[in-house]
């Protein structure tokens, strides 16, 4: 059998962290050194190369430059390798996830993030299992060819995924879709979630728009809270996170601002505040409002998935290509039958 490779990609975060006695904070330090403490990964039948960013970054700093760079660096080496595992700050890594997942088009392999709530090096630490499964679906032929999030027994859809808890091991949820595997003493393998397999040529998309904005609603919104948003000439998409099934305030100015938004040609995205079930717009009167203006419905999209598909699409292509496919499924970020 021919041996596997697999890419192992370090950007920051708490796996790679140690605590400086002096400030209590925790800064990077190099991992290459920390790997050497997982003999585990010698006994892997696979060969298992490393990259990391030449100056870690903690996750709250990952945007659109972190996951272009990361493009890059899975497509200079995409044929060389069977799978690739991306270690990632917890804080954003469903957003990276989620942009991946759209700005690789047709991947044919699978890219698995993971990471830790403990750094390696402490004795408790849960990255060296995650580290350790991460790589062993990264390298199997059963594994799903798309991008995933690994994290406490649990491989989910990375645009699936939201970070649940910043206190437990059990940090990401995918409360909409079910896990795509799950590792117990054996790694058990869901394969009638996994994405269609396809055999069109994967395309690494590179362009992001940053003119996005989120508005969330709460009792109380003023006008000119929510109009500034709509109004600024530099948002030409915005997601909005409504009321349960996708409900806003029944009030007149609010109309009209959502309709003077779309009709300037803005992309309105309506999701839900929460995070099990989805938009069912129209269900209400108070949702109907959105449907007879013109937004899209989410349907049961993450926040994190909406926020970067927008932004995927804004980016490559017309505002009319991007306002159709925004309504449509392109990695299994959503479902189409509510």
């Amino acid at each position: 059998m021919k041996k596997k490779k697999v890419l192992l990609i370090y950007t920051g975060g708490t796996i790679g962290m140690v605590k400086n006695h002096l400030t209590g904070r925790l800064e990077p330090v190099d991992f290459d050194n920390l790997l050497s403490q997982i003999p585990a990964l010698k006994k892997f039948n696979c060969r298992i190369d490393a990259l990391f960013f030449s100056v870690p970054i903690d996750s709250s700093d990952a945007g659109p430059e972190t996951w272009l760079k990361l493009i890059k660096l899975i497509e200079k080496h995409y044929e060389k390798y069977d799978g690739f595992v991306i270690l990632h700050g917890t804080d954003t890594m469903a957003y990276s996830a989620s942009a991946l997942s759209f700005m690789i088009e047709d991947l044919q392999k699978p890219i698995v993030f993971t990471g830790s709530q403990l750094p390696l090096e402490m004795i408790r630490t849960d990255g060296k299992e995650n580290l350790i499964t991460s790589i062993e679906i990264a390298s199997s032929d059963k594994a799903p060819k798309e991008v995933c999030i690994y994290f406490e027994d649990l491989l989910l859809r990375g645009n699936r995924t939201t970070k649940f808890s910043s206190e437990h091991f059990d940090a990401f949820k995918s409360p909409n879709f079910p896990p795509l595997a799950e590792a117990g003493v054996h790694i058990e393998y869901n394969p009638k979630f996994y994405l269609p397999a396809n055999r069109k040529k994967t395309q690494f998309h590179k362009t992001v728009s940053d003119k996005i904005a989120v508005i969330t609603f709460y009792p109380g919104i003023r006008e000119d809270q929510v109009t500034g948003v709509l109004e600024n000439e530099n948002n030409k998409g915005i997601v909005l996170q409504t009321f349960g099934s996708g409900n806003i305030p029944n009030q007149d100015w609010l109309r009209r601002a959502l309709d003077k938004a779309i009709q300037e040609g803005k992309l309105i995205l309506n999701t839900t505040h929460c995070i099990d079930g989805g938009v069912e717009q129209g269900k209400y009167e108070n949702s109907a409002i959105l449907s007879e203006v013109g937004a899209i419905s989410g349907l049961d999209i993450s926040l994190e998935a909406a926020v970067t598909k927008m932004m995927f699409l804004l980016g490559t292509y017309s505002t009319a290509k991007a306002k159709r496919l925004l309504a449509e499924v392109l990695s299994g970020e959503m479902e189409t039958n509510q």
